[in-house]
């Protein structure tokens, strides 16, 4: 029911293709990738997923000496941009032709169904539009990767490789997860030009195969589907089911608003989810500092229910249903990692448990 998947094993040794590392993993951080890759499809968002963590007695050498580990990693296509990369400059064309028709004949059947260049500007196409979706995902969710590097960038638009990631607590644009990434080159603001940056490399790795007219063509596209999906995601978050023009003054002063007030960015929507035009006071002002900002959007936000005509009731719930009441915070994943250490697994059953359906409200958690 859910296609094919590829497996692979992080951590199982060297490759042809390791660089200086040893090949191994780290029981720290294969638990971080199995518990990431699970709450991210529990939160809807495409990814690859976590099949199990089978542990080794190997000690890893890494900042300190550590316990190895083995990663299995399920995924519908493990091909990168880099791979596209690595067979253009290393001037191998046939073989970049070769991988493209792979992964269309397996992944994008209506590119398959074209012939000749079309074939293949309808296939980047499709990469820009699902990259650009996935971002934008990982935007409203407050999901920052850490290291979007060509090689961490599925050709099929599913978060790849999880290493320094983190979610948003307080909602900071500048939020750097990363500790090696001095300049914030990966901040989870600059994602979204990040991804544009990873496409334009791809699209040069495809330049033997499609014109630069048909490449710009594609890339155009990145801004239009970013923007498409981010409104329609922030729409869910507060409820609205129609579109309008003051809607991206509403988001963009709401993210200020979070930003400013140093809010807890899952809680504020997860909270606002259970707002009721009847109430005559909202608790959030009261986390605010600044509350005559909050006083202000809320105003805006109001009147713009109100133009909705829709069902309150229906609207919390889609509220509920897009807003999660649990995510992945850091301190939660340490927890279960030192627990894991001690051959106490019960924190990671605990997190899979909510973070497989972070939506529901799990009282006993």
């Amino acid at each position: 029911t859910h296609g094919k998947w590829d497996l692979h094993l992080k951590g199982a040794g060297t490759t042809p293709y390791s660089r200086f590392g040893d090949g191994r993993a780290v029981l720290r951080s294969s638990i971080r990738e199995f518990l990431a890759s699970e709450a991210m499809a529990g939160l809807n968002i495409p990814t690859t997923r976590a099949l199990c963590v089978i542990g080794s007695s190997t000690p890893v050498q890494r900042e300190t000496m550590e316990s190895g580990a083995t990663l299995v990693r399920l995924a519908h296509c493990h091909i990168r941009f880099g791979h596209f990369e690595f067979f253009h400059y290393t001037g191998q064309p046939d073989a970049v032709r070769l991988l493209a028709d792979y992964v269309i004949e397996q992944h994008f059947p209506d590119a398959a169904a074209l012939q000749g260049v079309d074939r293949y500007a309808a296939f980047l196409q499709q990469v820009v539009e699902r990259t650009a979706r996935m971002i934008a995902h990982w935007q409203t969710a407050g999901f920052a990767h850490g290291v979007m590097n060509t090689d961490n960038m599925s050709i099929i638009g599913d978060t790849f490789d999880f290493g320094p990631y983190g979610f948003l607590d307080d909602f900071a644009p500048g939020f750097i997860c990363n500790h090696s990434d001095h300049s914030g080159r990966y901040a989870f603001n600059q994602q979204p030009g990040i991804g544009l940056w990873n496409l334009n490399a791809l699209a040069h790795a495809l330049s033997s195969l499609i014109p630069d007219n048909f490449l710009r063509e594609s890339l155009s596209r990145y801004q239009p589907a970013f923007v498409n999906e981010f409104h329609l995601q922030m729409r869910n978050k507060l409820g609205l089911s129609t579109t309008h023009d003051s809607d991206a003054a509403l988001f963009s002063s709401l993210l200020q608003l979070l930003a400013t007030n140093h809010l807890d960015y899952t809680t504020f929507f997860r909270s606002l989810s259970h707002f009721s035009m009847s109430e005559k006071y909202c608790t959030l002002r009261d986390a605010c500092v600044d509350r005559d900002s909050f006083d202000q959007w809320f105003s805006n936000y109001k009147s713009r229910l109100a133009i909705e005509h829709c069902d309150e009731k229906k609207r919390q719930q889609t509220m509920l249903a897009s807003n999660p009441k649990y995510i992945l915070r850091n301190y939660l994943a340490q927890e279960a990692i030192e627990a894991a250490k001690q051959r106490d697994f019960s924190k990671i059953s605990h997190l899979m448990a909510v973070l497989q359906t972070p939506f529901d409200e799990h009282d006993k958690f």
